[in-house]
């Protein structure tokens, strides 16, 4: 079976409101492989009435910006390319970074080293976005007073 890697960066991450769902085995496989943070800077905004964290494909702008990666199957990959709206909210691309911590497992990465990943990023934002303020790591719950409302809780 193919595997992929993925960046997350926003409500999939560790503690944020959507990481079950990487773990939910009806939606497919997923495992764990490293902190990361992206070798370019980004901004990674949160948008629209439901504050969604948006990583905008604007490389150059923005911060260095933290996530994680994941090694998931075809399976899972499928569920996030729905969940993700491509190719309208987001779009998958690929986008090169820079581990951070030590990974355990068959696949080990060392502090340092460059990976590649497919990232959820959006070149179809509205013209006020890269105004917006940008975060160098997206946390739901964080300081910037913007509550992620979650897909079931949507209008």
């Amino acid at each position: 079976m193919r595997m992929a890697v993925i960046f997350v960066y926003g409500t999939l991450k560790k503690g944020q409101p959507n990481y079950y769902r990487m773990f939910d085995s009806s939606n497919g496989k997923a495992e764990f492989l490293a902190s990361v943070r992206t070798t370019q800077k980004y901004p990674l905004i949160i948008a629209t009435k439901h504050n969604i964290p948006f990583l905008l494909n604007i490389p150059g702008q923005g911060q260095r910006v933290h996530g994680e990666i994941y090694k998931v199957d075809e399976k899972m990959l499928n569920f996030l390319d729905d969940f993700e709206g491509i190719p309208t909210m987001y779009q998958r691309t690929m986008v090169e970074l820079e581990v951070e911590e030590q990974t355990e497992g068959e696949v080990r990465l060392s502090p340092g080293s460059i990976a590649e990943a497919f990232v959820y990023s959006t070149t179809t934002y509205q013209p006020d976005w890269p105004s917006l303020p940008n975060y160098e790591s997206y946390d739901a719950y964080g300081n910037h007073g913007l509550v992620y409302v979650s897909r079931e809780a949507r209008d």
